[in-house]
């Protein structure tokens, strides 16, 4: 028996010596076996065993490793009802992308996955009532997403607030919106077919709306402050979400509110508790910014994802994230 498959075999029987015994000997906390890609720190977190899971992970075992069928230590964790140990994997997941970026960007593409910003501007777009697609059948927007929306447009926007959405897909944020009468209503897209149905929606007539045409990251300098900001855009990953929450202080009035589309990497349970702590703690650290999330219920029939190439919701909930500055939050708590 390889030292490989020793450790494996001792982190499987939760050998908590043993491991450490075997690490000092020279065994990588790394190694997976050929044949299923299982590593230790996996069969350690089907078994619960956060002792054995803390030693390999400070020996270096890489908290995002997958086996061959795709599958990494915290969903063995989560499938196996091990919770204390899928909350030491996420926090795990969390110090590692703060201290070394170490998330691979892949993994969290914001809730509809594509080629890229520039290839996604592209392509011609077509839809119905019930989605937004691109030429490649991918879903850019889809209807069952309403009633996010109308959460959101909920709790960014109060009558008579200046509010901001970047990305307006199928316009049913700024439909709520609307809804709620904000003073100013400004709008960025940079796809031209979706500006051109704007445009025929009549949305460049509205009072108060004003379309800004263009990428954000080229159009923001020509914006002022608002009280409310919502982000939703599509083909872009989680750098993309980070540049713009570095914009956040100069675009966020004190009092303000933020949110986003919550879909980062919403096809896989863990490594989504992954990004909802480590978004929190990066908006914190960076912005001085307090995230709250609001759970909400999410019920859809599989038929939702028939002719769509990116099923890009498989979580039975969703986290809508609440983003105040720290003064503003201890006000609405006190």
């Amino acid at each position: 028996m390889s030292i490989g498959e020793a450790l494996l075999l001792a982190a499987e029987q939760g050998q908590t010596e043993q491991v450490r015994k075997l690490l000092k000997e020279g065994a990588e906390a790394s190694y997976q076996r050929d044949s299923d890609g299982v590593s230790g720190l996996m069969v350690a977190a089907q078994r619960g065993n956060a002792a054995v899971v803390a030693e390999l992970l400070q020996a270096g075992a890489p908290w995002n490793a997958l086996d061959r069928k795709g599958c990494c230590a915290g969903e063995y964790a989560d499938a196996a009802g091990q919770q204390e140990t899928f909350d030491q994997l996420v926090l795990a997941g969390v110090q590692a992308e703060l201290i070394l970026g170490a998330v691979e960007r892949q993994e969290a593409r914001l809730g509809r996955p594509s080629a890229g910003p520039d290839t996604y501007l592209e392509q011609r777009l077509s839809g119905d009532a019930e989605r937004l697609m691109d030429e490649q059948g991918r879903a850019v927007m889809m209807a069952w997403e309403g009633p996010l929306m109308e959460a959101h447009a909920h709790a960014i926007c109060q009558q008579g607030a200046d509010v901001l959405n970047v990305g307006f897909g199928m316009g049913m944020v700024d439909t709520a919106l609307q809804s709620r009468q904000p003073a100013s209503h400004t709008i960025i897209e940079a796809h031209p077919d979706v500006i051109s149905k704007m445009k025929d929606a009549g949305w460049d007539r509205k009072p108060g709306v004003r379309i800004v045409q263009g990428r954000w990251q080229d159009v923001l300098p020509q914006l002022q402050t608002f009280d409310g900001i919502f982000f939703d855009t599509f083909g872009e990953d989680y750098a993309d979400l980070r540049e713009f929450h570095a914009h956040l202080p100069q675009l966020l009035r004190p009092d303000g509110v933020y949110s986003y589309f919550n879909g980062l990497a919403a096809d896989n349970p863990f490594f989504h508790a992954v990004y909802l702590q480590l978004v929190a703690a990066e908006l914190h650290a960076l912005q001085g910014l307090t995230t709250q999330y609001i759970q909400l219920p999410i019920q859809m029939d599989d038929q939702v994802w028939k002719g769509v190439s990116n099923p890009y919701w498989k979580l039975s909930h969703y986290s809508l994230p609440l983003v105040h500055r720290d003064d503003a939050a201890r006000q609405d708590n006190s």
